[in-house]
This record gives structure tokens, sequence and C-alpha cells, in this order.
């Protein structure tokens, strides 16, 4: 088996069964704020569209890349698709031609003679755009996994597959939290801060269940080479951002787990090798002095990039739909979003108050508890935006069911909030459609906790994560103060009053040990 390293998340894999192109993208996505690091343009694209099999793990765009696509991926190819609640993926990818698709069941193994491939799709609507997946492939030769983005609960069903030789996953961030927010700048350090932690202790989690005995960091950190967020790019330029790179993880991997895995770096032409276990890789592309340069001296590196690439951002612009005038902005937000919002029942109490989005010349409001868009007046709101209005006017064009997917990852808007993180506005706001959010209404309506309890600590506690359905007693931990931390997306819970320290909503059911025994003694059990 041979993988080679295309940018971000992209790479190609020859086995003796054909060859797989993944999450191919040069870019830039979100409009034209991410470009790949480093520079992937050096590649060898025409032959890496002739693969056998071409798999999108989710819709991203600094995943699937359209124009890409047309370029250079024959129409012929067959097509891995995951099995997701809602066909938006499948949509996607048929409208640009591609026919021949290979349906990939949850947990099912495809084989194509002695190649044997396995994709593991998640469907809750806080992965990726309702829906992100794994890739899984064993030749007889060797076997690897690719999970770039996501982040399973079940990886006992995961690792049915055996353990990977060679594992490739996400360790930066993919996230606008905390940069575009209206903090002082010594909480947005803080916050990047912790968010970089537990970024790193989510891999970490993984690296550790998963593993294999070679770990492959990507998928990530993006370069911001707009003059506007140059200075995002990594840590920050005054430590208010959150962009590890695949070196910084190495380094930390290696301080939290001495020898205890073999890390490599993952850049564009990198080429690894596998047979029989073993597992050595080689430079195609740059040379090990270049990739000492764009790790050890980024800023001149991300500087140069700067300096030769605005006219992609200039594309990019003018591929923008014109400005719409505020009223008919408005009506057609109101004519969108009011019937979503009706379906929206848990959703509404969920966000529980005015949402206030100011784009351009435009001010409105939307009260969630009454499902009604209508001009701003003054109302309180609990949270605040102010985006451009070409961003929005081109996401009313193209009908983009997913803002997450277009303006958030942009971070070209900005941001304020009365209170915590509330994941049911940006649920809504990457759910509009009527498929997704009858999806997402009756995922919510589903998680109300049957589960059994268990015991964590000195805590009986219910098994299930309110979050995200995690097992708690294989992601949880209490500290002394009875503070609950689920490792999979570092949310905590105050277990004396089942109170949810991350966001609003989510509360958890527990007690002490000691006072489920008493009662048990009371009740003769």
């Amino acid at each position: 088996m041979r993988i080679t390293a295309l940018g971000h998340a992209g790479m190609f894999i020859e086995t003796r069964g054909g060859t797989i192109l993944c999450d191919p993208v040069l870019g830039p996505s979100f409009f034209g704020s991410w470009f790949p690091f480093p520079d992937n343009r050096g590649l060898d694209w025409e032959r890496f569209g002739k693969a056998d099999f071409l798999y999108i793990s989710h819709r991203h765009r600094d995943h699937f890349d359209p124009a890409l696509l047309e370029r250079y991926v024959s129409k012929d190819i067959e097509v891995l698709l995951p099995e997701y609640p809602v066909d938006d993926l499948e949509q996607d990818i048929r409208a640009l031609g591609y026919n021949n698709i290979t349906y990939a069941p949850a947990g099912e193994v495809i084989e194509r003679g002695e190649l044997k491939i396995m994709v593991t799709p998640l469907r809750a609507p806080s992965d990726g755009p309702i829906g992100d997946s794994s890739l899984s492939v064993d030749d007889g030769t060797g076997s690897m996994l690719n999970q770039n983005d996501s982040h399973p609960l079940d990886l006992e069903a995961l690792l049915d597959f055996g353990t990977p030789d060679a594992y490739f996953t996400q360790t930066s961030g993919a996230i606008w939290w905390p940069m575009v927010y209206d903090l002082p700048l010594d909480a947005k350090q803080n916050f990047a801060r912790l968010k970089r932690e537990a970024q790193n202790k989510r891999a970490m989690f993984y690296i550790e269940k998963v593993g294999a005995p070679h770990v492959f960091p990507m998928a990530g950190p993006p370069m911001f080479l707009r003059d506007d967020l140059f200075d995002f790019n990594g840590f920050g330029k005054n430590g208010e951002s959150i962009f590890t790179d695949s070196k910084q993880f190495l380094e930390h991997m290696e301080e939290q787990a001495p020898g205890k895995y073999q890390g490599h770096l993952f850049v564009p032409g990198t080429v690894v090798d596998i047979i029989d276990g073993e597992v050595t890789t080689s430079q195609s592309l740059y040379t090990d002095d270049e990739i000492a340069h764009m790790f050890d001296n980024k800023w001149d590196y991300l500087e140069s990039q700067r300096a030769t690439r605005q006219q992609e951002i200039q594309d990019e612009i003018a591929t923008r739909a014109d400005v719409i005038p505020p009223a008919e902005m408005l009506a057609a937000i109101k004519a969108w979003w009011e019937p979503l919002l009706k379906k929206s029942r848990t959703i509404r109490l969920g966000v529980g108050g005015n949402v206030r989005f100011r784009i351009g010349d435009l001010d409105m409001v939307v009260d969630f508890p009454r499902a009604k868009v209508r001009e701003y007046d003054g109302e309180e709101c609990i949270y605040w935006y102010t985006i451009p209005a070409d961003l929005v006017s081109t996401n009313i064009r193209d009908h983009e069911i997913d803002w997450s997917n277009s303006i958030f990852l942009s971070m070209q808007f900005s941001v304020g909030r009365s209170g915590k993180f509330n994941e049911f506005l940006t649920t809504f706001l990457k759910c509009l459609s009527v498929d997704r959010i009858e999806y997402v209404e009756n995922w919510y309506s589903e998680q109300t906790d049957q589960t059994e309890d268990a015991e964590i600590g000195d805590w009986v506690v219910q098994r299930r994560c309110p979050h995200l359905r995690a097992d708690l007693t294989k992601t949880g931990k209490v500290d002394e103060d009875g503070i609950l931390t689920c490792s999979m997306h570092d949310w905590k819970w105050d277990l004396k009053t089942g109170k949810c320290l991350s966001t609003t909503g989510h509360a958890i059911r527990a007690t002490k040990v000691d006072e489920v025994t008493d009662a048990a003694m009371r009740l003769g059990v």
C-alpha cells in the first residue's frame, strides 16, 4: 500500500485492488479564506484524477472542491458515498455529473478483490454539516484509517475492521471560536489556549484508543492569506487563534506518550509505504529543508504565499452575487427561514431568545420563540452577528443550506453573545432546509435519556453524554469538585446541580454513590 499526501485532508491511496482519491482540495475555500497549508499546487493532479475510486468524507468545502473535481477527475469514477440521513452530498456530487455511485452502508465492508474498504459515517447534528465519516482500507499488504475530521463515538465498531498500521487524523481546529467574537484580547487569548488544549486532548484520546503504531496529523491547519485574516494563522500574531500545526502536535504527542507512537509529518507530496506492517516515508514534492522552513519559519513562509496568491482571492470575490437591497434581502430570508422555524420546536426552545443580524444596511432580528423574522427594533438579543452583505447575497442566490459551511468558516464576520455557547442556534444555521430541520428535530426528540446509569468515581451518572451520546464510562472523568468532563468535545457538567457548564441546555442526571446506597437501604433493596 502507498499513500500520497495531497494537502489538508487529501490523499491518494494505491492498493492491490485499485486507487482511491480522498478529499482532494486546491481551494481557496469558504469565500476565499482557507488555503491548504503547505501549498499543494505543485502536485500531479492529472495523475491523481485518474483514480479508480473517489471518496468525499463530507460536504465541507475544505474536503469537497467542485472546481478541482470538474477539472481533474473523470465523471466515470466510482464514488464511495457515506450513508447519511440526508442526501445533500449525493445531490452535490450528482449535480457535477458523477453518477457511478456505490452506497457505503455504515460499518459494511466493501470488497474489490483483495481490497477491503469500510466507510463509517456519523449522523448527529454537530457532526460536520449533519454528517462526517472515516475511511478504513486494507489490501493484505497494509492497512490504514483515514479519520480526517470525524469524531466517532462507537470506536468498537470502527476498530472491528482491525488496528491500522497507519492512522491519519485531524489534530488542528476547524472553528471560528474565539477569533471572530466580540471579546477583549486577553479573553480571546485564554479561550484560544483552552481550545487548543481541548483539541490536543481529543486527538490524544483517539490516538490511544486506535492504538496504531504510526500517526499522521492532517486535515489542517489552513493558511489565511486575506489581509484581514492573516494574523489568525497558527496561534495568531497576538495569541488569540487555535490552529495547531502538525509539527507542534507531534511534539505534544511525544511529551504525552514518549516513544509510544511514531509520528510523521504529512505534507503535500509525502509518500507513505506500508509493506506487511512496516511503514516508511519519503518526500516527492518538497525537500527536507523546505519543509523545515515552512514550520520553523512559518510567518516568513506565509508572507511569501500571501504575496503571490492575491489573484486567487480576487477571483473568488468576482464570483459573488451582487448585493441584494435590504428590503428584498429581509423578504427573501423571511420567506426562507420562517417556515423552517415553525418546524423547529426543539431548536426554538433551545435558542430561547432573539438573535440579531446586521447584514450591510439590513438590521434584522430572528425571534426564535415566536418563529418570526423582522426588522430589528431595539429588542434584547442573546446573540448578534455582523456579516458582509455580499456573503449573504451569495448564499441567498445559491440557496446555501449550511451557513457554517460558507460564512462562519470563512471567518469574514463578527459575533457577540450574552451568555454561553448555544448549540441549538448554530444547528439551525447549518440546517436551512426542510430535510435537515426535520431530521434534526427527530434526532433531538430521540435523545431523551432512557439509558441505564453508571458509576463514574463517586457519582452515579446517566451513561450516555447529553451532547452526542458518548459512553461516559469511557469518555468521562470526574474531578474532586464534582465536575464531569467528556473528552469527546471537552464539555463539562456540575454533577451537584446537573447543569451544563459549556452551553445552554443539555443537563445531566447525576447522584452521589452514597446517596443512592442510602436510598436503596431505606427501601429495603
